[in-house]
């Protein structure tokens, strides 16, 4: 059973909402539930059209589960030796995109690295070293709106 219960304060701004009262999966849905708790003010964004549903299976289904985020980096390149810590810094930061705005983002907390991504970057820091023992700063269970 989940241990946390999904609030409305929880869905993201512009998460799309579905109204598909009918669907077989709405109980397991993140975007059918987030719909339940939307207060009656809510009127016009984002939705899951009815043409989502084919073939018995809805495209755009996302199941309810919580998920594992990260963030921090101050400890992630510590069996990096000292000499290859700037390449491997590169090299993770262009998981991010260019430049180094949504890695320093994700340094100080201000988005949440998803389990794939903390994948990725370990896999990255295998390249240059060590990676037993090699955590994030910051680990946080959360709906997963991905």
């Amino acid at each position: 059973m989940e241990e946390k219960e999904l609030k409305a304060k929880d869905i993201p701004g512009g998460y799309a909402l579905c109204f598909n009262g009918d669907c077989t999966d709405k109980d397991k849905c993140l975007h059918y539930q987030a719909k339940l708790l939307t207060d009656g003010d809510y009127y016009k964004g984002q939705a899951v059209f009815p043409a989502a549903w084919q073939n018995g299976k809805c495209r755009c289904y996302n199941e309810k589960k919580l998920v594992q985020k990260a963030w921090g980096f101050s400890q992630l390149y510590r069996n990096i030796p000292s000499y290859m810590k700037a390449e491997a810094r590169r090299s993770v930061s262009s998981l991010f995109g260019n430049g180094n705005g949504q890695y320093y983002r994700a340094h100080h907390g201000e988005i949440m690295i998803s389990p794939k991504r903390q994948k990725e970057i370990i896999e990255v820091l295998a390249k240059f070293g060590n990676t037993e023992e090699v955590k994030f700063d910051h680990y946080v269970k959360v709906w997963d709106f991905d």
